[in-house]
């Protein structure tokens, strides 16, 4: 019975260590070349800041540029620019990824919407 029990107590540490693999695995600060998504039910805030930064990918992406031209172009640091490449929103404000937009999509303007949304019920 002892081999049968520490066999079992192995095998909840085993999966107990897979458990936390996964989720330091699964944690997008351990991911930093992984684009990252908008959170279940995002805010109108959120929603904004991660068009931008798709804006700014796409725009990367249609010139070919590099990161650091990228990064040059918006007068900022390389890892700043990964940043917005890969929609680390909450590192930025609003303003300020206007600003570096308006830096590389020059000349570029800025429409806001507001509309309310429409429920849509499944029957």
């Amino acid at each position: 019975m002892n081999k049968k029990t520490s066999v079992v107590k192995n095998n909840l540490t085993e999966k107990e260590q897979f458990k936390k693999y996964l989720q330091e695995v699964s944690d997008p600060k351990n991911n930093s070349e992984v684009n990252h998504s908008l959170p279940k039910n995002p805010t109108p805030l959120q929603v904004s800041k991660y068009k931008l930064c798709k804006q700014i990918l796409g725009y990367k992406l249609k010139n070919n540029l590099t990161r650091e031209q990228v990064a040059e172009k918006m007068e900022i640091s390389k890892a700043e620019t990964e940043d917005i490449l890969f929609c680390c929103i909450e590192e930025f404000t609003l303003d300020r990824l206007i600003t570096y937009a308006s830096k590389l999509l020059e000349p570029a303007e800025v429409k806001i919407t507001v509309e309310q949304k429409k429920l849509s019920f499944h029957v």
